[in-house]
């Protein structure tokens, strides 16, 4: 009973959290423009209260990352922005893993047993591949921006991966992202809009990168037969 309303409690901040933004978008207040147009109040703010801003900006990033709202990338580039990158970069690494992990865990707790009892025969087939392969797939997917990271956590949620695995390959997949997007943050005012910061010569280099643990394997396995 107790599980029951917990898992209805964390759909409901779902469902509320994704309303509200439709009532109010406030989309327009994480906006690229925003961001920019905010830059010199926002540092300011920062430089007469460093430690309470980095507090907060880390658990509100968590919070976003849990509940997979949609500012991933702007979150990112405004760490960088108002913290420079080598702190911004620290602040992204460790808050999108541990917020990664958390929608993780409550996409495990509140949908795993009903798509099990669905369709227990897929996620069968899926949870071997998972235990084979998963840690590749897992990192080839973190170094793609082509797949959303809200859906990657969410879908995830749903396999047996441990948690710990989950968050250790999700903090070495998405450092080199991290990286690049925090120091869009720091050129802030060199860059127009986000376009300009994934090209496709940066999504074919992540892609490229991301299948080489894979290649890398299959042509061990090859050479072990």
């Amino acid at each position: 009973m107790t599980n029951k309303i917990f898992k209805i409690f964390i759909i409901l901040i779902f469902v509320g959290t994704i309303s509200f933004g439709l009532l109010f978008d406030y989309s327009q207040y994480f906006s690229f423009e925003t961001i920019k147009s905010q830059h010199d109040k926002l540092n300011e703010f920062i430089k007469l209260n460093y430690s309470l801003s980095i507090v907060v900006f880390f658990i509100i990033y968590v919070i976003v990352t849990a509940f997979a709202l949609p500012f991933g990338a702007l979150k990112t580039i405004l760490a960088g922005a108002l913290f420079g990158l080598i702190p911004g970069v620290i602040l992204t690494s460790f808050a999108s893993s541990i917020g990664s992990t958390l929608c993780l865990l409550m996409s495990r707790f509140v949908l795993r047993d009903y798509v099990e009892k669905k369709y227990s025969k897929y996620l069968e087939k899926i949870n071997e591949g998972i235990k084979k392969d998963g840690i590749y797939y897992l990192f080839f997917l973190r170094l793609s921006p082509i797949f959303p990271f809200f859906i990657i956590n969410l879908v995830f949620g749903l396999t047996k991966m441990r948690a710990l695995t989950f968050y250790l390959v999700s903090q070495i997949g998405m450092f080199l992202g991290t990286i690049i997007f925090v120091n869009a943050g720091v050129q802030l005012s060199k860059i127009n809009k986000i376009e300009d910061i994934l090209s496709i010569e940066i999504i074919i280099s992540f892609v490229l990168i991301g299948l080489v643990p894979l290649i890398i394997k299959k042509l061990i396995e090859k050479l072990k037969k």
